[in-house]
């Protein structure tokens, strides 16, 4: 009979291969990328794979306007650091092996970087305008026991996450902007009532 000692081993061996994340073929060719000796050549038929084509599914849920804004705003920051992780792999693979970019066996790798860098110019803008856009209007009104108060229009740790991974030049302004409405959200009492002052020398 096999030991009990000997049978806790074996399962939590079992357990961990069992939940071990199966991983794309991009995935795994960025991993090389980023490990492999600097220079080391990419081979061509595993660049092929990376491709931005189905981005347009993802773009459309970034769009859907009926969608909560908090959600929206993340589907668009997943979309463009999801394409922008493609397109460095494309480059740093091509920065390795300058030729790739010029056999005819590899023209199919210069196209999807080409349309990887199109995607990733087209989503950035639209992320960008849309930061921007609830930036400059963070705060809706809602109407709460008789009395209009304002309310965050979404989640503000998100939208400072977006505005760092865009990282655009006027980004500190931004986030201050983001702080100023997340502060005024902060001082605003909860029915909306302005609380009463106090008179001078009152306690």
């Amino acid at each position: 009979m096999r030991s009990p000692s000997l049978i806790v081993p074996v399962m939590a061996a079992a357990l961990a291969l069992a939940c071990v994340k199966e991983i794309s073929s991009e995935e795994r060719l960025e991993r090389e990328i980023s490990a492999g000796p600097a220079g080391a050549p990419i081979k061509a038929e595993d660049l092929a794979k990376i491709s931005c084509a189905d981005a347009a599914d993802s773009l459309a849920k970034a769009r859907a306007s009926e969608r909560d804004e908090t959600a929206r705003l993340m589907a668009y920051v997943d979309l463009y650091s999801a394409i922008h992780k493609k397109v460095s792999t494309l480059e740093d693979a091509m920065a390795r092996d300058p030729d790739i970019r010029y056999q005819e066996g590899t023209k199919s790798v210069v196209e999807a970087h080409a349309g990887c860098v199109q995607q990733q110019a087209d989503v950035r803008f639209e992320l960008e305008s849309f930061v921007r856009e609830l930036v400059q209007v963070p705060i809706v009104e809602e109407v709460k026991g008789g009395s209009t108060v304002p309310v965050a229009r979404l989640d503000f740790n998100t939208l400072r996450m977006a505005i760092e991974t865009l990282a655009p030049d006027d980004k500190d302004a931004l986030l201050v902007k983001v702080a100023s409405a997340e502060k005024k959200i902060e001082n605003e009492p909860a029915d909306g009532k302005t609380p009463p002052r106090r008179k001078k020398g009152s306690r």
